[in-house]
C-alpha cells in the first residue's frame, strides 16, 4: 500500500512538472493505474489514505472533483488571501489629481500619451492592485514609466523586480530605476533554508512593488513574493498574457486576469513607430490567428523566413545563419548575440542536436575540454543553468559563458552577467550548452537576434503562444527556419494544455 500511496504523490508531482497544481480525480486514478499496474480498487484505498494523511487535498475546480498536492493547494489559496489583503487597504500615496499629473508627465517626458494610456494612468493612481498586459509595441513601458515618475514625484518608495537577471536589467534600462531579480536581490535567497530572508516577518520596504514579466512567475514564487509585500503597499503586475505560462506550476497572471477580481488594463493599440517593425507586426498577426508575412522582404528587414523542408536541411541552414550570414550582415557576435530557440529539446532540429552542431561550429577549437553528463564543456561556450541553486545564487534559465576549465582542479568557472561562479565537475549536471535552447527556457529574456526552427516534427509543441513567445524574444532580428505548413499549424493551434488550478476561483470569491 505504501508503494501505491507513493505512486499517487509521484503522479501529482509529474503533473506539477506539466504546470498543474492538481488533477481531476479520474485522471489521477487513471495515471496512477498506468504507472503502478495495480487494480483500481487499491488506488482508491491508497488515495483515501493520502487524503487522510494530508499529503494531498481534495477540492473542486468548477464542477470537476480534483486532487491537489497540499503544498500547492495552500499556496494558491495563500496568493488569493494576500491579494485580497493588499487590495482592501488605503492607497499608500496621497490623492493625486490626474488632470494635473497627466500634462505634467507629458511635459516631463516629451511624450503624448494615447487615450488608452492616459486612462490607464488615471486607474493606476487610484488602484491598490492593478494588472497591465499587452503585447510588443503597445506602450507598456511608456505607461509604466509615466506611472512611476508621477508616484516618485509624490515621494512614493518604489521597488521594481523581474524573474530573470536579463529581464531585470532590461527593466532598469527602460525605467531608469534599479530593478531586482526576484530570487536573489529582492527576496534575498537564503542557502541555509533554501528559502528567502524576506517574508511577512521581514517585509520589503516599499510603497509600491512592480512585478515585470509576471507571466513567468509560478505559484510557489508568487506566494513567497506576496508574503513579503507589506499590507500598506500597492502592487502593479505587468506582463503579456498571450505568452507561455510559467515553467513551474500554475498560471498566476492568467488566473488573476480571468478572476475578474482585480482591475486590468489591456493595451492593444500598436504605435506607429513600433508598427514599422516586422517582428512586432508578425507577433500581432500570430496572436490574431493570421499567418505572418513569409514572403521575401525588399531591402533590410528585422523578420524573415528561410524555407527548409527536411530536418537535415533546416539544421544546416541554421548553422550557416548563426555562423556566417547573420554576423556578416548585422555585425553580431554569433555566440553572445544570436540565440537559437526551439519548440522542443528532442529531434534533429531540437535544442539538444542543434547545440552539438553549433558548439562544434562556433567554438570547436575551445580548450581544454571536459566531458560530463553527456556534454562537452570548453572556455568560450555559452551555457544555461537548468535548476535553481541557492548556494551559488544562480537560477533556472540563467545564461552564462564559460571563462575557464581546470581539469586538474576539477573546476569550471562560468561568468553569469559579470559574476564568476565556480562549479565542480560533478556539479555540471545542472548546466547545459545554450547556443540553442527551448522557447520555454527563453521566457523573460530578449536577444539581439533569434533563429527559430519550425518543423512538422515539432507537431506536439506547435502552439500559438509558443511561436508568439519565441518571436517576441528577438530585438533586432527574428528568422523562422522550416516549413510554411508547420508555421500555419502553430498559428491555428490556440490551446496549450489546460492547467488545473484553483486560484482564479478563490480570487473571484474573495
Amino acid at each position: 500500500m505504501i508503494r501505491v500511496q507513493a505512486g499517487i504523490s509521484f503522479a501529482l508531482s509529474e503533473a506539477k512538472g506539466q504546470g498543474h497544481c492538481g488533477l481531476p480525480r479520474t485522471d489521477l486514478a487513471g495515471l496512477a493505474e498506468k504507472l503502478l499496474e495495480v487494480p483500481v480498487e487499491l488506488i482508491a484505498r491508497a488515495m483515501a489514505l493520502e487524503l487522510a494523511e494530508g499529503t494531498v487535498t481534495a477540492d473542486g475546480v468548477g464542477d470537476t472533483d480534483c486532487v491537489f498536492l497540499t503544498g500547492l493547494h495552500q499556496a494558491e489559496r495563500g496568493i488569493a488571501a494576500h491579494l485580497k489583503r493588499l487590495a482592501s487597504g488605503a492607497l499608500p500615496w496621497p490623492e493625486i489629481d490626474a488632470a494635473r499629473a497627466l500634462p505634467w508627465i507629458e511635459q516631463a517626458t516629451g511624450l503624448t500619451l494615447a487615450a488608452s494610456q492616459a486612462g490607464a494612468v488615471r486607474l493606476a493612481l487610484r488602484s491598490k492592485v492593478l494588472v497591465i498586459t499587452g503585447g510588443p509595441g503597445v506602450g507598456k513601458t511608456t505607461l509604466v514609466n509615466a506611472i512611476l515618475r508621477i508616484l516618485a514625484a509624490k515621494g512614493t518608495r518604489l521597488l521594481l523586480c523581474a524573474p530573470t537577471g536579463r529581464a531585470a536589467k532590461r527593466m532598469t534600462e527602460a525605467m531608469g530605476v534599479e530593478a531586482r531579480t526576484i530570487h536573489r536581490r529582492l527576496l534575498e535567497s537564503d542557502p541555509a533554508t533554501a528559502g528567502f530572508k524576506r517574508s511577512d516577518e521581514n517585509p520589503l520596504a516599499c510603497d509600491l512593488l512592480v512585478i515585470d514579466e509576471s507571466s513567468m512567475v509560478d505559484v510557489p514564487l508568487m506566494q513567497s513574493l506576496l508574503k513579503a509585500v507589506p499590507g500598506a503597499a500597492a502592487l502593479l503586475i505587468v506582463g503579456d498574457i498571450d505568452q507561455l505560462p510559467s515553467v513551474g506550476p500554475g498560471q498566476v497572471l492568467a488566473d488573476i486576469i480571468g478572476s475578474g477580481a482585480v482591475p486590468v488594463v489591456r493595451l492593444t493599440e500598436v504605435f506607429r513607430q513600433a508598427a514599422q517593425s516586422r517582428i512586432i507586426t508578425s507577433a500581432h498577426r500570430i496572436n490574431e490567428v493570421r499567418l505572418p508575412d513569409l514572403s521575401a522582404p525588399e531591402g533590410e528587414t528585422d523578420f524573415c523566413f528561410v524555407r527548409a523542408e527536411e530536418p537535415e536541411q533546416a539544421g544546416a541552414r541554421i548553422v550557416e545563419l548563426v555562423r556566417h550570414r547573420i554576423p556578416r550582415r548585422f555585425g553580431l557576435d554569433p555566440i553572445r548575440d544570436i540565440q537559437v530557440l526551439c519548440p522542443m529539446n528532442r529531434g534533429g532540429v531540437g535544442a539538444r542536436a542543434l547545440n552539438i552542431e553549433l558548439q562544434a561550429a562556433l567554438n570547436g577549437a575551445g580548450a581544454p575540454k571536459v566531458e560530463r553528463f553527456g556534454w562537452t564543456f570548453a572556455p568560450g561556450d555559452k551555457v544555461m543553468q537548468v535548476e535553481n541553486d541557492y548556494d551559488k545564487e544562480v537560477w533556472n534559465g540563467d545564461i552564462g559563458r564559460i571563462e575557464a576549465v581546470d581539469p586538474e582542479e576539477g573546476e569550471v568557472t562560468i561568468d553569469f552577467e559579470g559574476r564568476s561562479v565556480v562549479f565542480g565537475l560533478g556539479e555540471l549536471d545542472t548546466v547545459v550548452p545554450a547556443c540553442a535552447a527551448t522557447i520555454h527556457k527563453a521566457q523573460g529574456s530578449e536577444y539581439p537576434a533569434v533563429v527559430i526552427p519550425v518543423m512538422t516534427q515539432h507537431y506536439a509543441m506547435l502552439q500559438r503562444n509558443l511561436l508568439y513567445t519565441g518571436v517576441t524574444r528577438g530585438r533586432k532580428l527574428v528568422v523562422l527556419v522550416g516549413q510554411r505548413k508547420a508555421i500555419a499549424i502553430a498559428v491555428r493551434n490556440v490551446a496549450g494544455r489546460r492547467r488545473w488550478t484553483k486560484f482564479a476561483e478563490w480570487l473571484a470569491a474573495a
